[in-house]
């Protein structure tokens, strides 16, 4: 997708996330059903922040999601380990009578939207029925880090949610710890050796600083 307007993140070498441009920040809840099933999000608590900002990535701020400098007593690692191919080439294909779904599972983020309904990789089957389709379509677009694209058959048509240039604290309230940066609407983020990643329409960054898979996200905090 086309990057978002005068906005990027661009990743530290050991330190924080830099962004700039106006970008919202806000909390965003996953919100479960009795049985601890993620239903859907929330928005909480949105931060205020200059025009540039610098989000924690090591996990030790104490002014999270702001960086405060923890990185450096910590000696925080933050070398970037993700393979640089664009999500094309990183995703399994599975073909139900009227939709495809992409699967790139090295970029899951935990947030656990695809296990609903007896979980995507069964319902892409029955997208012949009105409730298989909408279930899909549902569960692989509030997957945050973009692991999960749903495809009509007919068209060609990428099925992907509307989302503002904005950055998502996501706060898992099942496994009460706090999760990734959700980076949604196509903004940049060029590592901290000037490599550009593909811009996406949404994409987890790790903020626990545990990911195997710098600089995303890889459910990791669940842990």
């Amino acid at each position: 997708m086309k990057p978002a307007s005068n906005s990027q993140i661009t990743i530290t070498k050991d330190g924080p996330y830099l962004v700039t441009g106006e970008i919202p920040v806000a909390e965003q809840h996953i919100v479960t059903n009795a049985e601890g099933d993620s239903l859907e999000w929330q928005e909480g608590r949105q931060f205020k922040h200059d025009a540039q900002f610098a989000l924690c990535r090591c996990g030790h701020s104490k002014n999270k999601p702001f960086c405060d400098g923890s990185h450096l007593p910590a000696g925080f690692d933050g070398t970037e380990t993700a393979i640089r191919e664009p999500f094309a080439r990183l995703a399994k294909e599975f073909t139900g009578p009227t939709m495809i779904l992409k699967d790139a599972d090295s970029l899951c983020a935990f947030a656990r939207f695809c296990d609903v309904h007896g979980r995507i990789w069964n319902l892409i089957k029955q997208t012949d029925t009105p409730e298989g389709r909408k279930w899909v379509e549902h569960e692989a677009a509030h997957c945050p880090a973009g692991r999960l694209v749903a495809i009509d058959r007919a068209t060609g048509r990428e099925l992907e949610p509307q989302l503002p240039p904005s950055i998502g604290v996501v706060h898992d309230t099942e496994k009460q710890v706090g999760g990734p940066l959700w980076v949604r609407g196509g903004i940049p983020v060029v590592a901290a050796d000037g490599h550009k990643y593909e811009v996406r329409n949404r994409v987890t960054l790790c903020r626990c600083g545990l990911s195997a898979n710098k600089p995303f996200c890889d459910g990791a905090h669940a842990g």
